[in-house]
């Protein structure tokens, strides 16, 4: 009853709304970034925005795992799609997502006559791969910390079954170096972040613990319901008001300071911190994961002697810029016209975590 009643729809908006409001004029304008694709969809679903003063914007960071991966290692993947003996494997979103082409996916060198398959967890793609023997099947591990627990599990029982015909092309990305690498650049422009409550429900609140530490930034781990993001952003103005910078939990029901340790273990054993190259944000040191030489025979950049593709874009596609909170899906030139959910220019549009998806849909 808690949970319908209070965090689905909440009561007391009005007067969570009223605090908000008295905190904004007394600090002047606020700009708040969530950098987690299910708080990006859950604020234009629950239309959270129409209701905030107009000094309080919210802008959507780097927290789309499909929207992040950068063009050229897509372009990469669809050449590696039509070597022969191949099948590529991956959750439905990243099929969907065009490289440097518009209309040019996984989903289309399928209908190409490509092997591509669409798996809801990386155990899938394991048993994939036992039942297809004379198929070298590949996973695309794509994601946060969220995910990474769950691909260094196929990678151990891969090993475990001496499965030699499959490997994990690791494209996973650390939260923290991406958040640090956003607060260093010139155009920066934020007062306080709402953090993903999925990575800190692994990592811990602590990971973000950073923000206030060494930026003077609050942050507020979030839940999904209107009234998680709307008590957090209660919390983000009065600290702001008050400017009194510190990392709060409100997803206190899932979310502990120190994480999940069976997961940050399964994290360590299979993985190490690795440059990542990012959409928008180009090459950080630290802000990936790769596969431990112990696990050489898993990972299929070792395996297929892989180097990404020259980088290009989609003309007038400015997913880059969404992805750093610099331009919202409207101002983009594409944006409704040529693009479109059913017609991708950039992976903003694609995800069902993507801001732009999301603008379009409920904005």
């Amino acid at each position: 009853m808690l949970y319908d009643s209070y965090f689905k729809n909440p009561k007391d908006v009005p007067l969570l709304l009223d605090k908000i409001r008295k905190y904004s004029d007394k600090s002047g304008p606020i700009r708040l970034m969530e950098v987690c694709g299910t708080h990006t969809m859950a604020i234009a679903r629950s239309g959270i925005r129409s209701v905030l003063p107009e000094n309080v914007r919210l802008l959507s960071g780097p927290g789309c795992p499909v929207c992040v991966t950068p063009s050229n290692m897509i372009d990469m993947v669809l050449d590696l799609s039509q070597r022969p003996g191949i099948m590529i494997t991956s959750y439905g979103d990243l099929l969907r997502v065009p490289g440097s082409v518009q209309g040019d996916s996984l989903l289309a060198r399928r209908a190409a006559g490509g092997k591509v398959e669409s798996v809801y967890s990386p155990m899938d793609a394991v048993r994939i791969a036992e039942e297809h023997p004379d198929t070298e099947v590949i996973f695309l591990g794509v994601g946060f910390e969220t995910t990474a627990p769950g691909t260094a599990a196929c990678i151990l029982e891969a090993s475990a079954r001496n499965l030699k015909n499959f490997s994990v092309l690791c494209l996973l990305k650390r939260t923290e170096p991406a958040i640090r690498s956003l607060i260093e650049s010139d155009d920066f422009a934020v007062n306080g972040f709402l953090c993903p409550g999925h990575v800190a429900a692994v990592i811990g609140a602590d990971g973000f613990s950073f923000l206030s530490a060494d930026y003077r930034l609050p942050g507020v781990v979030s839940g999904f319901e209107p009234g998680d993001l709307l008590y957090s952003i209660l919390e983000l103005t009065e600290m702001i008001a008050q400017d009194s910078p510190e990392l709060k939990n409100e997803y206190t029901r899932l979310v502990h300071q120190k994480g999940n340790p069976a997961a940050l273990a399964l994290i360590d054993q299979v993985f190490c911190p690795s440059s990542s190259d990012w959409r928008g944000l180009g090459q950080i040191p630290d802000s990936g994961y790769k596969i431990r030489n112990e696990y050489a025979k898993w990972d299929a950049v070792k395996k297929f002697s892989l180097t990404p593709a020259a980088l290009k874009e989609i003309p007038g596609c400015r997913c880059a810029q969404i992805i750093r909170g610099v331009m919202r899906p409207a101002e983009c030139p594409l944006f409704k016209k040529v693009c479109s959910p059913d017609h991708p220019a950039g992976p903003c549009m694609v995800s069902g975590e993507g801001s732009c998806a999301a603008a379009y849909q409920y904005e």
